[in-house]
């Protein structure tokens, strides 16, 4: 695909969650979106799943039309909104209704199936990351076995060269998943299919063995294997400090929040201070350096930069590395200006730019009681925790 033609990397993303399926190799009273996984229905494990996703702001879930108390058993734990639609006679049609039911302003699309509840957080990053430069992306496993075509005995090899096994989430930039699907026929396996038989360019990114469908019974059993053994929980804490003296000027920026005062903060971007310490806490517990590392001072791209740019690229590689940002922590150290009047937009900013709730987000200020460059109004300095978890 030439320069020219690459898609703008999207910014607004929608899962969309295939769960009208009957899943009849299955068995069992209910559908097998809606049996226990180790003590938890398989459908919530899998919006969980994308609910931790910072950059996934919106979910849909296509379910068929006579499962609607099991449907509303599954999402009353989900920790965030879900809509929810009817879906067809077919995989095709309840894609084309859920394709349907997303709003304008949305950019792409992560199509996945309601069985895949294992999905992992790096699985979803990497095909969101590679839709900054393709109509598509799909994780696939390379196939290592021999391939035999035949019936009760063996009648000739396949060769498995280039093969892959297909797995969700398929991501798509909306416009073209939609313009794919309203001309195809019907009868396609996957999305990746559809998007093919309409032209589009589709990246393989790197699939996951445990990102299994549960199909058999006996996938349940290995479900719950998969599940004990990710049972421990990574929990990381990163701390930042930063400082930017004062010089000419009639306002600072802190946590993005533009604040009148007699000086200005000085620095090669804004010099906002207390998204600087932020930024390098984030990057301390993934043990990835600091804010120079990936964004050197010697380098003129990000002379004047709003520093919300440094934030959002290590929130991203948080998510990309599996972490789900939990709480932060900013204290400012000052005389002036003062911090309490602006600290609910600051929290607000924070929470924002951090994709975490208000209640997990604190902005606070304290003096050093004049002693030091702080108490001498030389300056600004500022100090954050942050937590990560893996699950």
């Amino acid at each position: 695909m030439s320069q020219a033609s690459r898609p703008i990397p999207p910014q607004q993303i929608a899962a969309l969650i295939v769960a009208a399926g009957r899943g009849t190799r299955l068995g069992g009273d209910v559908p097998k979106q809606y049996q226990a996984l180790a003590g938890e229905m398989v459908l919530t494990r899998t919006l969980r799943a994308f609910a931790a996703t910072p950059r996934v702001q919106r979910i849909v879930v296509v379910h068929h039309p006579d499962d609607s108390d099991l449907l509303a058993e599954a999402l009353a734990t989900v920790p965030c909104p879900v809509t929810s639609v009817p879906g067809g006679a077919t995989r095709d049609a309840s894609v084309r209704a859920g394709l349907t039911a997303l709003p304008d302003g949305v950019d792409a699309v992560l199509i996945h199936d309601a069985a895949r509840p294992l999905v992992r957080p790096e699985t979803i990053a990497q095909v969101i990351g590679a839709l900054d430069c393709h109509d598509g992306a799909a994780p696939g496993l390379a196939v290592l076995d021999a391939l035999w075509q035949g019936g009760e005995t063996v009648a000739a090899i396949q060769p498995r060269a280039g093969l892959f096994r297909a797995q969700t989430p398929q991501g798509f930039h909306l416009a073209a998943i939609r313009a794919a699907h309203a001309a195809h026929p019907g009868g396609a396996a996957d999305d990746v299919e559809v998007g093919l038989a309409h032209g589009l360019d589709i990246a393989i990114v790197p699939g996951d063995e445990e990102n299994l469908k549960l199909t058999r019974p006996g996938d349940f059993d290995r479900a719950a294997r998969i599940l004990e053994g990710r049972a421990m929980i990574d929990i990381r804490t990163g701390n930042g400090v930063d400082v930017h003296r004062f010089g000419p000027g009639d306002h600072v920026i802190l946590c993005g929040v533009r604040i009148e005062h007699g000086r200005g903060l000085q620095g090669h971007s804004d010099a906002d201070v207390g998204l600087h310490a932020v930024t390098d806490a984030i990057y301390g517990a993934l043990a990835k350096g600091d804010i120079g590392t990936h964004f050197p001072p010697s380098d003129p791209r990000w002379k004047g930069a709003e520093s919300h740019v440094f934030l959002t690229h290590a929130v991203d590689l948080a998510a990309r590395e599996g972490f789900t940002i939990t709480h932060a922590d900013l204290t400012f150290l000052c005389e002036r200006p003062k911090i309490g009047p602006h600290a609910a937009a600051m929290r607000a900013a924070l929470s924002r730019l951090l994709r975490i709730e208000l209640a997990r987000a604190s902005v606070k200020a304290t003096t050093t009681e004049r002693l030091g460059f702080t108490g001498r109004e030389e300056g600004i300095a500022a100090m954050a925790t942050v937590t990560l978890v893996k699950a």
